[in-house]
């Protein structure tokens, strides 16, 4: 067992890769009584498409997600009755390019830590179970696809990405679920399940020895290691069509405006980005910028504006959204604005105010336990350790953001994405 600590940050945690192969990372928390357990999976919905022990697979659109709801088939029963059983609040999700399974409690930690190990651990499911669950799904996707807000982001992803797989919603659809089976599930568990490809974190009033103890003890060994993942032909920097369109039952009209990015996949560069396009997004159109109150005051923003940089394998993006009436105004204030920043550059003590700001809110971050989990796992399955962020944030500069801004918020890089409501 490894202690790692971070003099800038308070914080500390424990670390050791299991025989198994699975890396546990412990945040001791002594005080407080809420202790949370997190296990992510490096499998996303984006991982259609690999090559394992010589044979090429590719799966139905959304078996990440089909995969995460059987996981919770036991042989002793169903994990949802085992935790709530041992007072355990527990749920799940998948994203874009991970699967993750969780639960909090303030008693009975042990046997809770356990169900969730068996859980991402134990693939057990039958046909019969794999095809009552296609119902349920199927549900959940008209429910997605009835939500303004997930049409609105599918559709971008749709609009400025040719090849790579985000284009695919993350559950699927009703059509492509119908050819998962259970042997497409043991298949994806067998090549992305293996104790290799999970991190487990702990935080909370655990000792962290106790914690590895009981992972090293029941977590099996893994046996055919990682499959390679292939999401097509790099993708270039313009986007497939400049505007997509919808209409829905909504009371006005909802947007999201893309520009593309290019992707930062290597070493320190992942978080090094992040947080370079995080402060060129405030800094363009955060609530603290000139141009936000510009078009809050106009009417064309409302409070449910936002817009922040977002990363996955093979691909980033700068991505703003909201409600409004003229959502191709707001787009070419964005064109506007970035472009006078990248010419006259950025103020400078506006911009060492915000890097403070935006370091004091990653550190308030740390107090949430769900949190410190989910970005320590997020980033660890890149290669990196969020808890080195001090540093690579010293290291952005206002030049970084002034070129940042002038290389990527150009016309050529922007798709937009527009749910108007339907006529009549």
């Amino acid at each position: 067992m490894t202690k790692k600590e971070f003099p800038q940050l308070g914080e500390q945690y424990f670390e050791q890769r299991l025989p198994s192969g699975m890396m546990v990372r412990v945040v001791e928390k002594p005080g407080f009584a809420k202790k949370y357990a997190f296990s992510a999976v490096n499998f996303g919905s984006i991982d259609t498409k690999f090559r394992l022990n010589g044979a090429d697979y590719e799966t139905p659109d959304g078996v990440a997600h089909y995969l995460e709801h059987k996981m919770f088939d036991l042989p002793e029963g169903n994990a949802m009755e085992l935790f709530a059983k041992y007072a355990g609040s527990n749920n799940a999700f998948t994203s874009y390019t991970m699967t993750a399974y969780y639960v909090e409690c303030t008693e009975n930690f042990e046997e809770n830590l356990s169900i969730l190990l068996r859980m991402v651990t134990t693939p057990y499911f039958t046909d019969e179970s794999v095809e009552k669950e296609r119902g349920i799904i199927a549900q959940e996707i008209k429910m997605y696809d009835d939500s303004d807000g997930n049409v609105v982001q599918e559709n971008l992803f749709r609009a400025m990405y040719q090849h790579h797989p985000v284009r695919v919603p993350i559950a699927g659809t009703v059509e492509s679920i119908q050819d998962i089976t259970a042997k497409t599930l043991c298949d994806c568990h067998r090549a992305f399940y293996d104790p290799s490809n999970l991190i487990l974190c702990v935080v909370g009033d655990v000792d962290a020895a106790k914690v590895i103890g009981q992972a090293e003890r029941e977590t099996p060994a893994g046996s055919v290691g990682i499959a390679a993942r292939d999401y097509g032909p790099a993708e270039t920097m313009t986007v497939v069509q400049k505007k997509i369109e919808a209409h829905m039952e909504v009371s006005m009209p909802t947007f999201a405006i893309g520009f593309k990015c290019e992707p930062a996949d290597e070493g320190m560069e992942p978080l090094r980005m992040e947080f370079l396009g995080s402060v060129a997004a405030e800094m363009l159109a955060g609530e603290s910028s000139a141009l936000y109150t510009r078009l809050y005051e106009a009417g064309l923003i409302d409070a449910d504006f936002s817009i922040d940089y977002e990363r996955m394998k093979g691909l980033a993006l700068l991505e703003a959204s909201g409600d409004s009436d003229d959502p191709e105004a707001v787009l070419a204030a964005i064109l506007d604005e970035a472009k006078r920043l990248a010419e006259t550059g950025i103020d400078r003590e506006q911009f060492l105010r915000l890097k403070k700001s935006m370091l004091g809110r990653r550190l308030r971050e740390l107090d949430s336990f769900e949190n410190t989990c989910y970005r320590i796992c997020a980033f660890y399955l890149d290669g990196v350790d969020y808890y080195e962020y001090p540093a690579v944030f010293d290291t952005v500069t206002p030049e970084d953001v002034e070129q940042f801004l002038a290389r990527v918020v150009q016309e050529e890089r922007a798709a937009i994405s527009i749910v108007w409501p339907k006529e009549g």
